[in-house]
């Protein structure tokens, strides 16, 4: 889809989108037998169950993400939520009846190929026990239109870490694959240091990093830092995704995450990400409002 495509649906939505578009696959050539271009949504970092001056709309902020997603004038292919699907608690009763009514919400959305991946406040205190009751598995693969994605659990291990049995598992599927294919890889945490004193950060995401780069066409999509953050490591592009809960502050400004700021009516720092795949990626960021 060309980028004035994009821009012409988004206004047709009466959604004002900040597009950045690169040519992120770097080793691809582009040819009249590529896969036809597709598009998917990124949802991060709902945090459903969180109540605080964060966010005094939290009850409904998802519920308006959906409206704005639903709103679009070409459906997405699909949609990823890519982990803090809802707010972290203690009692395994109550975290499993946040992610029920999670459930129940996006089942509003208009798209049926919907994936979910958990985040740490998921995952790390059941090791993903009650995520996979609802949601399945916690990494796994799938292939669309000619692209590879990758979705990595680097949170249900409360170390932060991938662990030796998934990072086999990634090698092994890895070798399954040419080195210009297109990958997409999907992960909650950042994969590389981002601010380690703030958990923004895979304890082991180098090895798994070290493993893709041999593929020439790879590009990362996480979540976990609340804000919307692009990286390199080598030729490998890393994006992060704004929340639709509360923004976090900027990486690496204080030695310690301070807490999330008190709700501002003047910003719109939450949102979605429309992606677009081609021979290029274009990412579009959707704003939702706090009200």
């Amino acid at each position: 889809m060309q980028n004035t495509d994009r821009r012409d649906f988004l206004k047709l939505a009466g959604l004002a989108g900040v597009t950045f578009t690169a040519g992120l696959f770097p080793g691809l050539e582009v040819s009249a037998q590529m896969a036809p271009d597709f598009h998917f949504v990124q949802i991060s970092d709902t945090h459903w169950g969180y109540k605080g001056p964060a966010n005094p709309d939290a009850e409904h902020t998802l519920e308006k993400a959906i409206v704005t997603v639903n709103g679009l004038a070409k459906k997405p292919d699909f949609i990823v939520f890519t982990g803090d699907l809802t707010h972290t608690t203690e009692d395994g009763a109550e975290r499993r009846a946040r992610m029920k009514r999670f459930k129940e919400i996006v089942s509003a959305l208009n798209v049926k190929d919907v994936r979910f991946m958990p985040g740490e406040h998921d995952a790390s205190l059941d090791k993903g026990a009650a995520f996979k009751e609802f949601f399945g598995a916690t990494h796994y693969t799938f292939d669309h239109k000619g692209v590879h994605f990758i979705a990595l659990d680097n949170v249900s291990d409360p170390g932060a870490r991938l662990g030796d049995e998934q990072l086999a598992w990634l090698a092994a599927d890895l070798k399954q694959r040419r080195p210009d294919d297109r990958i997409v890889v999907l992960t909650h945490r950042p994969l590389f240091d981002l601010v380690p004193s703030w958990d923004w950060t895979t304890a082991d995401g180098a090895k798994a990093i070290d493993l893709l780069m041999p593929y020439r066409n790879v590009v990362v999509f996480y979540g976990h830092i609340h804000q919307e953050h692009h990286h390199m490591t080598g030729h490998i592009a890393h994006h992060a995704a704004k929340s639709l809960i509360f923004p976090q502050a900027t990486p690496g400004t204080q030695p310690r995450r301070p807490p999330p700021p008190p709700f501002d009516a003047s910003l719109a720092p939450l949102g979605t990400r429309d992606v677009s795949v081609s021979s290029t990626v274009t990412m579009t960021e959707l704003p939702v409002t706090r009200t």
